[in-house]
């Protein structure tokens, strides 16, 4: 179990469960649910995080982690101006 945690494997489960959890949002609404946009794109700020710290635990080169890091910046932006968009007035 050590091994486990200490290895990339654990976040690569932890990816999968997010990426099945945004295919259902995306499913839901198409199905005329209502709009998941704000609830997507903290998926993918939280998803880039993983990605990040599994260059980190797989020894990837720095520029994966920068990338990663860049992509949930952009996310984490996208969210905050999805949710400031919303509750103006």
């Amino acid at each position: 179990m050590p091994d486990l945690l200490a290895s990339s494997h654990i976040v690569d489960v932890a990816l999968l469960i997010v990426a099945a959890e945004a295919a259902l949002l995306a499913l839901w609404r198409r199905r005329g649910g209502p709009g998941r946009g704000p609830l997507l794109v903290n998926l993918a700020s939280g998803a880039c995080l993983m990605l990040a710290l599994r260059a980190v635990l797989a020894g990837a080169p720095g520029y994966w982690l920068a990338a990663a890091l860049a992509g949930a910046g952009a996310a984490h932006v996208a969210d905050l101006w999805l949710r400031l968009r919303s509750a103006a007035p």
